[in-house]
């Protein structure tokens, strides 16, 4: 009767860890996907997850410990009786082991029928697939994405490299930011139950003059003194594209003009803003600059913190 410890490869006090680790390997290596032509990979494959199924199992292990079921999860045979476990003498002088029976007829085909095509077990029985344990699924492998803010503005589809070596266009989600989860089904490592998740965690990059402000797009945009006394009309970047921004006569500097839509998409539909606050630039060292503001000054002393109280 196979010993799912040594089938494994594992010490009788090994952790679960250590039995994860294991089963991992194994079925790595022996898993039908990459043995399709060894028929001997396929049935190890089985008894490793059999093994795997037993001993992640904390009640079975503790019974097989104990000795009460046998390496394939049946009764452990009274009195000697080996076979699949389970087996007592019959009246008609043969002996029964859950699925067969020597000197008498087999009731297998019965109980088949009563629960729909039962499977037969490596023990001799059959399992009639109810309480039965799932295949686990491979592990979920974890990635971290670095996407352009302007990207993540527009939803640029990304282009990603898994770690098989394949390749993918992502399409990014509406409302996305750094930490924002996507999952990608069946991209990750493989397992007897199917291949599990990859787990792909955004971080969305900074720009070097866009900053963001919940779904809007912020910009400190410079302009010229005679721009802000004159008005006119002036480009302004957008995550998108430049576009022509109407400055009034008389700005002052710390003004706040808004672009609708040009900011991030939402996840409840439409978009942002770019609000563009404008920056008055004072050129240095320009006397003619400083010989009329000294003559301006003279006749227009006004205080423009007078409101305030200084």
């Amino acid at each position: 009767m196979a010993d799912p410890y040594k089938t494994l490869g594992v010490a009788r006090d090994a952790n679960e860890a250590d039995i994860k680790k294991a089963y991992r390997k194994l079925a790595k290596e022996l898993h039908p996907d990459r043995n399709k032509d060894n028929p001997k990979a396929s049935e190890k494959f089985s008894q490793v997850t059999n093994a795997y199924d037993l001993l992640n199992d904390k009640d079975k292990r503790a019974r097989f410990d104990r000795g009460e079921i046998d390496g394939d999860g049946n009764p452990a045979a009274p009195f000697g009786f080996g076979g699949g476990g389970g087996g007592r003498p019959q009246p008609g002088g043969g002996f029964r082991s859950e699925g067969y029976e020597s000197g008498g007829p087999d009731m297998s085909d019965i109980f088949e029928g009563l629960f729909g095509g039962a499977q037969r077990s490596g023990g001799g029985g059959f399992a009639s697939g109810f309480g039965r344990r799932p295949q686990p699924k491979g592990e979920n492998v974890a990635y971290r994405l670095q996407v352009p803010f302007v990207d993540a503005a527009t939803l640029e589809p990304q282009r990603v490299t898994l770690s098989d070596g394949k390749t993918l266009d992502l399409k990014l989600p509406a409302g996305v930011e750094s930490g924002t989860q996507m999952k990608l089904a069946g991209k990750g490592e493989q397992g007897p139950g199917g291949a599990g998740d990859a787990i792909l965690t955004i971080d969305v990059q900074p720009h070097r003059f866009f900053t963001r402000d919940g779904d809007d797009v912020r910009i400190d945009l410079p302009i010229s003194l005679a721009e802000a006394v004159l008005g006119g009309s002036i480009k302004a970047p957008t995550v998108e594209k430049p576009v022509m921004l109407t400055i009034p006569k008389g700005t002052t500097s710390g003004k706040t003009l808004r672009l609708k839509g040009k900011g991030f998409h939402k996840k409840t539909g439409g978009r942002g803003d770019q609000l563009v606050t404008l920056i008055i630039d004072i050129p240095a060292d320009n006397k003619a600059l400083v010989d009329f503001v000294e003559g301006w000054a003279k006749s227009n002393a006004g205080n423009p913190r007078g409101a305030m109280g200084v």
